[in-house]
C-alpha cells in the first residue's frame, strides 16, 4: 500500500500506513501530507487517497 500511495503522491512529505484490525489485516490507518490536499476537506481527501487503489483495497474494511 506504500508503494502505491508513493507512486499516486511523490511529492508527499509523509506517508504512514497502520494496520488497525486487530489480526484480520483488513483495517488500515492512511496517513498522507501532501502538497495535492491542500485547501480540500477531509471528504475530498478521502475520494482522492481511495481514488488510484481501488483494486488494491478492495477487501480492505476500513481505511
Amino acid at each position: 500500500m506504500i508503494s502505491i500511495l508513493r507512486n499516486r503522491f511523490p511529492q508527499a512529505q509523509l506517508i504512514k500506513v497502520a494496520l488497525v484490525s486487530g489480526g484480520c489485516d483488513a483495517m488500515l490507518d492512511i496517513n498522507v501530507v501532501a502538497p495535492k490536499f491542500k485547501g480540500l476537506n477531509t471528504m475530498k481527501q478521502h475520494r482522492i487517497i481511495n481514488e488510484d487503489p481501488k483494486e488494491d483495497i478492495k477487501d480492505i474494511h476500513g481505511l
